[in-house]
Formats: C-alpha cells, structure tokens, sequence
C-alpha cells in the first residue's frame, strides 16, 4: 500500500526515495499526489527535485496570503525570540491585542480562541449547547442542532456523527445524538426541521469539501429570517470560505447576513501556525464559565502575534480585492471549458468548484495530470476538482491554471 497515487511510477529519485520513507512510517489516513514540496514562494512550491508548481489548493485556504509571506514570516520570527507558549493559566501581552482586533474586523463582541477548524467547531457546539440550556431554557440534554447536507466541518467523533461522507464516518461509531441533518440550500426544509429543542442551525455559507456549492442568494438570509423566529443561533463555518477567499471578510458578507457566532480558521494562522477562533456576540461566548473550556496551545503567544498580522492585513483589504478582481477571470476562463470536459463550475471569489465529465476521469486522475504539468489541485468528491490558489496569484497564473486543465481534458478525451 502507498501513500502517494503513483508512486514509484516516473518519479524524481529524490521523490521516489522521500514517498518510501513515509510509506514505512506515516498511517495511510491520507492519499497524496506523488508530489514532495520541499520550499514555497508565493502562488509557487517546489519539489525535492527541483520541479515548481503552482498551487492551487493554498492547503485548503491556509495559504491564502502566500508561501513565505514577508509580513507573517516576520511576525513569527518577532514573536519567536521572545516568548511562544505560557498557556490561558497566564495572561499573555499578545493574545488581548489579537482578540480585539479580530472581533472589529468581523463585527462581533467576543472572542474564543482555539488551534484548529475542527476545534472551532467543537467549542461552538459546546457554546451553543450552553446557551440553548442557560439562556434558551432548552430541558437538559434535549438540545438539538441543525445542520446541512453534504457538510464537512472536520473529523472528530461528534463533527463526523453528522456527516454524510460514508469515507469520514463509517466503522468510527456509536455517534453522538443531537443532530438533525437537512438539505443544504432548502429553507422550507429547514423551517419545517424546526422545534423548541433547536438551539443552533450550523453551516458553511459555501460548502468547500463539496465541492464549492454555493447556496441561492435567498438561503442563508431566509436561515437567519428563520432562527430569529425559532429562537436559535446560526453559526456559519467560515473555516474555508472566510478571510478573504471569497472577496470579503466574510463569505456571508456577500448577501448581508450576521450570524451570532462564526468559526474561523485556516487562513488566520497565516500558514504558519494553527490557529482558530470562534467569534460573536458577548451575550452568546459570554455564557461560558472558567474551566467549563479550553486549550493548553490556544491563544498562545506565536498564534496570536501572526494572528493579529493576518487582522491588520485584512483590514487593509487588498486581499479581498485580488479575490473579487480575480473572480471574473477565473470565470471566464472556466467558462471557455464548458462541453469541452468541464459539466458545470461554481466560482466564488478565487475559489472554483469544478465538475469534470465522468467519462473522461475523475477528479483524481485530471489533479494528477495536472501534477505532472506543474499545476496542484484537490479532487474531491468523484469528478470534481478545487481551485483555491493563494490570493497573491496574478491573472496570468490563473490563466496558466486553466489552460493546463484544458490541455488534460484535451489528452483523455
């Protein structure tokens, strides 16, 4: 068994012999393309034998400001000569200034920081929970959360208990109840799903793993017309699609909604550290109490030092441009492959959702044929693949892109 599809087959000495050493050593939880990236440098990696790709997945967004960015790298550097960890036992001088920040850069009040996506989603349903018991008056252990079809909010035991991807969820029970799994996009479903136990409706406002599926405009206004009715929270999973991705702060910016908590992640830790965050309202975080939470690494010194970097560039904004200059291109370029082996697209941002005909291959045979011309990309899901470079990416790096598509395509058929 290897980790790596292909390996072994053309492969650089250097690759081949690195794909071996993790074969021996690494658990098979992952199927990679037989690429080894030894280096990054913008929209650009290498590899241990010298071959350069343009990335187009940013680690699932992670890399949205770029590989080696000069401000971040210099954050961390900063931060690393004087002090990376003290725990939430102490206060540290960086982890204030990073939570205020990035509460007036989304629009929320309050702050709770985490390490990763996953952990994001952890802590909001545990507030969620809390607050529907404390607040809501929801009768213990009752408490029921809403949320959407063919979501993917990570792979803890509780996230994949509603899952409906059999690869993360099967052989990994018994399941954690309290869920309530209705279709993404439908809101009449949702409103009929509704009843006093309901505390949260929690959902991506594109669904990235699959497949960048964007809801009709209508939908998650109408998911917030519905919960302040209900009397429950929307969280929105941001982890993804925030931070710039999708042209704005945030994704549900596009269409004016306001949920009362948002996770976030990824692109916060600026590709070099993990960091999530859940943000919102104080009258919703506020109901957590000391001990009831928290992390040993949250809120850490070096996380929240290129945290608070990645704020003050947001804040600027010229990432959401490139994103939202970059969308028509991307579009129109994706456009052009319509009938010539691309079925259907969805863009947002400079983030592209692209479903291949299956009679020409799957998403993991097109992203290893672009592998092999110099392009990265993730398949998921089948037929489809992702588009998600850094956002430092220029229009003529697109365009790279998506004529080395258009070249593979062009091959099988």
């Amino acid at each position: 068994m290897t980790t790596a599809t292909g390996a072994g087959t053309g492969l650089g000495a250097a690759t081949a012999a690195a794909l071996a050493v993790e074969d021996r050593s690494l658990a098979h939880n992952y199927s990679p393309l037989p690429v080894v990236i030894a280096s990054g440098d913008g929209a650009w990696v290498t590899d241990v034998d010298g071959k350069r790709y343009l990335d187009g997945l940013a680690a699932y967004s992670a890399v949205n400001f770029g590989h080696g960015n000069a401000r971040l790298v210099a954050a961390a550097k900063a931060q690393l000569d004087r002090v990376t960890l003290t725990s939430r036992a102490f206060v540290n001088d960086q982890l204030g200034p990073f939570a205020s920040s990035l509460a007036e850069l989304t629009g929320t009040e309050m702050v709770l920081p985490m390490n990763t996506g996953a952990e994001a989603i952890e802590s909001a349903i545990k507030v969620s929970r809390a607050w529907g018991y404390r607040v809501k008056g929801v009768p213990a252990d009752r408490a029921t959360i809403i949320v959407a079809s063919g979501n993917f909010h990570g792979r803890t035991t509780t996230i994949i208990s509603f899952s409906d991807d059999p690869d993360a969820k099967d052989d990994f029970g018994p399941y954690t109840p309290g869920f309530r799994t209705v279709p993404y996009g439908d809101a009449d479903a949702l409103r009929a799903a509704m009843d006093e136990t309901v505390v949260a409706v929690l959902l991506e406002p594109i669904q990235g793993e699959g497949g960048v599926v964007i809801p009709p405009a209508s939908y998650l206004p109408a998911v917030r017309e519905i919960c302040d009715e209900s009397g429950a929270l929307f969280v929105a999973d941001e982890i993804q699609s925030g931070l710039g991705r999708t042209g704005h702060t945030l994704a549900v910016s596009r269409v004016g909604v306001r949920p009362d908590l948002i996770t976030l992640g990824k692109a916060l830790g600026g590709g070099i550290v993990p960091v999530s965050a859940v943000v919102g309202s104080a009258a919703v975080l506020g109901v957590l109490r000391p001990g009831e939470h928290g992390s040993t690494f949250g809120g850490n010194p070096l996380a929240a030092a290129v945290g608070a970097e990645v704020v003050t560039m947001l804040g600027e904004g010229t990432f959401q441009q490139r994103a939202l200059d970059g969308e028509p291109v991307l579009q129109g370029l994706l456009d052009g492959l319509i009938g010539h082996g691309v079925v259907e697209h969805r863009v947002a941002g400079l983030w592209a959702g692209i479903d291949i005909d299956p009679a020409i291959g799957t998403g993991k045979e097109i992203a290893k044929g672009l592998a092999e011309r110099g392009v990265l990309v993730k398949d998921t899901h089948g037929s489809t693949i992702r588009f998600a470079p850094p956002l430092v990416v220029t229009d003529d790096e697109i365009a790279m892109a998506i004529e080395a598509l258009g070249a593979v395509l062009r091959d099988r058929s």
